[in-house]
């Protein structure tokens, strides 16, 4: 799951006295940050009014008002077409991106859920959870422009010359760590097994991405909430634009269903795929061509990596292990894991 370089979070109190006087939501009675996700800022907001969820939008690379405003104009569009979303509230301007001492904040309604994993969800879940996306694929298409997506063009695969400088690069931070431990171990071990990977499959870099399509950008577990058995509300539209959507679709895949040693629960894939492919009006070989993209974009990526050893972040330090066996796993199982998202 590739990440943008953006800095950790650091302690932050968000200005509610001026914030909720933008509001018609009351007075602060308890404001908590909310710990889950990587990259996310949020509070749970208690006032005289009611719950809420106060998003600060702080990554340099989606904070700009305007594109969040973007964002907010299309999950109230999903909501009016029924896609389980939690549009934010407006302020008293009629605005839903409220900007104080030069920060970007939203205010959303608190939806009481929990995040499921897919080790967490039955067959027909899984099948519903693709159905889900497929719809959102679909329904995008129906309200946002279709100028952004003329525009767009799918990004250049990795190019593993790049990937080999990057894997020498971190082995050298791996053997200058100190103290070294288990981790250091580790990460020698997949960057030295990844490189003679890349090496045999060199031949097999991809062309271009397909056709392009409307995406969330980010769906995984910590964005989509449960109620009970049911999708209640899928969250964080930041990285809402226009990409190959199947790809979207076997990225969510390879978080959701990936086991804690590193492989794919294949039949939940195969379940999710199926119902993806009939709500989003995707053919078999528009998946095909995705599962081959993202399985070489897992073969030439090392953020967690870099994450850790460039910039001293450790909190994707625990989804290491299981997410570089995958790579490992997946090119050994190619065509098991193209079958089960194409049958």
């Amino acid at each position: 799951m590739p990440r943008p370089c953006v800095p950790p979070p650091s302690h932050h109190t968000p200005p509610l006295g001026a914030l909720l006087r933008q509001y018609a939501a009351g007075s602060a009675l308890a404001c908590e940050p909310v710990e889950q996700g990587l990259l996310n800022r949020g509070y749970r907001l208690r006032t005289t009014r009611g719950r809420y969820f106060l998003k600060h939008h702080f990554d340099p690379e989606t904070a700009d008002p305007a594109a969040i405003a973007r964002q907010h104009r299309a999950t109230q569009r999903l909501a009016d077409l029924g896609v389980p979303v939690a549009p934010p509230l407006s302020g008293h301007d009629g605005r839903t991106v409220a900007v104080v001492g030069g920060h970007a904040y939203a205010l959303h309604p608190w939806i009481d859920g929990r995040h499921r994993h897919g080790g967490q969800l039955t067959a027909a879940q899984c099948g519903r959870l693709g159905a889900l996306l497929g719809v959102v694929h679909a329904s995008l298409e129906r309200v946002m422009p279709t100028h952004g997506r003329a525009r767009a063009e799918p990004a250049e695969s990795p190019d593993p010359a790049d990937t080999f400088g990057l894997i020498d690069d971190l082995l050298v931070r791996v053997r200058r760590h100190r103290p070294a431990d288990s981790f250091d171990e580790l990460a020698r071990h997949r960057l030295l097994e990844r490189r003679a990977l890349l090496e045999q499959h060199a031949g097999r870099r991809p062309p271009r991405g397909g056709s392009v399509g409307w995406v969330h950008g980010d769906f995984h577990p910590f964005n989509l909430l449960y109620k009970g058995d049911a999708p209640a509300a899928i969250v964080d539209w930041d990285r809402l634009g226009v990409k190959p959507r199947a790809e979207e679709a076997v990225r969510a895949a390879a978080i959701f269903f990936v086991r804690p040693a590193g492989t794919l629960d294949l039949p939940k894939v195969r379940a999710y795929a199926h119902a993806y492919r009939r709500a989003a009006g995707a053919m078999p070989s528009e998946l095909a061509a995705a599962v081959h993209r993202v399985w070489w974009e897992r073969l030439n990526d090392f953020w967690m990596l870099r994450w850790h050893y460039e910039r001293g972040d450790t909190r994707a330090d625990s989804q290491f292990p299981a997410a570089s066996a995958l790579a490992v796993w997946w090119t050994q199982e190619y065509e098991t894991v193209c079958d089960a998202f194409t049958a």
